[in-house]
């Protein structure tokens, strides 16, 4: 069996494949501290939850852009799993030509994202993941990865609302029944949704300008179902799509099948 995690900055999405299946996944908090007798014990206890045996993982794939977690990562691989983890990062092998200034910067997220888009829906291509920041990655049909777009995803923009305006209040994040909101909630709620799937629309088509071509639109993350309902250009939600990627990256990189 294959585990792959991806570690982001609010939450680490892992995945339990068995061959080809995908047999079990666990969203958790991510901690900037964690020990690795800590996720040991996390893991043991995920294991336990879904009557998996731990001792038949025999790979490990890892996003992470928290990198002072990074070393407890590759430990427990090694303790636990007694394999040497493929961390997604400069020297991987992943299918793309990245066209990017400094290839360092690009979140290993976003590399794998870009992967599994590629994989499992051809280019060219736009992924959006709706995650504690919402970005936009451009893939071209022939596996370049030209770049993308960063902005602040919609719980930090709430948050921001409810920190910074001292009258506003702390709102969950759903589609009101009205663009026009008729209280300050529907209000707040308005500018987040259709706000954000305006933005998601109007970037979109600023990337097929210069990609020059219309792109295929792939979205992800926690609030990908809820934008994309607004949205007229999000052509596909795949909540699973970091998963499937890292995946991917381990299978390129010579490992043996798990």
């Amino acid at each position: 069996m294959l585990l792959v995690m991806d570690v982001g900055n609010t939450s680490t999405v892992l995945g339990l494949f068995d061959g080809e299946q995908l047999c079990a996944h666990w969203r958790v908090m991510t901690g900037n501290y964690r020990t690795t007798d800590e996720l040991r014990f996390l893991l043991s206890l995920l294991f336990q939850q879904e009557g998996a045996d731990i001792a038949k993982v025999r790979g490990c794939c890892i996003s992470s852009v928290v990198p002072q977690l990074d070393a407890a990562l590759l430990r427990v691989s090694q303790t636990v799993f007694k394999v040497d983890a493929v961390m997604v990062g400069p020297g991987i092998k992943t299918g793309l030509v990245l066209l990017f200034d400094n290839p360092k910067e690009i979140g290993a997220d976003r590399i794998v994202n870009a992967v599994a888009a590629i994989e499992h829906y051809g280019g060219p291509v736009v992924v959006i993941d709706f995650g504690t920041a919402t970005t936009f990655d451009a893939v071209t049909a022939k596996n370049e990865y030209r770049g993308g777009v960063i902005v602040p995803g919609l719980q930090i923009a709430a948050d921001a609302l409810f920190e910074k305006c001292a009258k506003l209040p702390r709102v969950d994040i759903s589609k009101p029944p009205n663009v026009i909101g008729r209280n300050t909630v529907d209000s707040i709620r308005s500018g987040l949704t259709y706000g954000y799937a305006d933005l998601v629309d109007g970037t979109v088509a600023r990337f097929a300008a210069e990609m020059g071509v219309k792109p295929k639109v792939v979205a992800t993350g926690g609030l990908a179902e809820l934008i994309a309902s607004i949205s007229r250009t999000i052509t596909k939600v795949d909540p699973l799509l970091t998963l499937k990627g890292l995946k991917a990256v381990y299978a390129k990189n010579e490992r043996e099948p798990v």
